[in-house]
């Protein structure tokens, strides 16, 4: 079952140059807690952006060009994902970056989302805009500079 995890402001933007936005402890503590002990699949970009294996976790790296990491497995498609993933049960997390969303929002069960109450004109990634009418909510919470929400695929 494939699931996004995201941070989005409010014109849904997520990145700038290759960057996270905005870095809110809380929701980088909330990130961790979500995918701790879980699989997370990120492209080549996003994997830069981080600049290693995110511990404590089984890290898939989908790349044209990277052959190895170590810490990681590396795929070069989104099919090989698909296929070795799609029909389990197992939750997987998307963390990015925007074009992988965009190829996989059809896919997703669950979004995890951010709401960050700020925006960023100079964003450069989005994260693709979602029709609450498909999605219920199963958990939400408000923060001062945020909120974060758990929507699941209405079937």
């Amino acid at each position: 079952m494939f699931s996004a995890i995201v941070a989005v402001g409010k014109n849904y933007e997520i990145g700038k140059k290759n960057q996270l936005l905005w870095h809110i402890s809380d929701d980088l503590k909330n990130f961790k807690k979500i995918t701790t002990g879980k699989t997370v699949i990120m492209g080549r970009k996003t994997f830069e952006s981080i600049g290693k294996p995110l511990p404590n976790r089984r890290n898939i790296i989908l790349s044209r060009t990277l052959d190895k990491v170590e810490g990681a497995e590396v795929f070069h498609s989104l099919d090989e994902v698909i296929s070795l993933f799609g029909k389990s049960n197992e939750e997987v997390f998307i963390i990015g970056g925007a074009d992988i969303y965009s190829e996989m929002f059809d896919s997703f069960q669950k979004l995890y989302v951010s709401f960050i109450k700020n925006e960023d004109t100079e964003a450069d990634a989005f994260f693709p805009k979602i029709n609450f009418s498909d999605w219920k909510i199963m958990e939400e919470r408000d923060y001062e500079a945020w909120s974060f929400k758990i929507l699941e695929k209405i079937q």
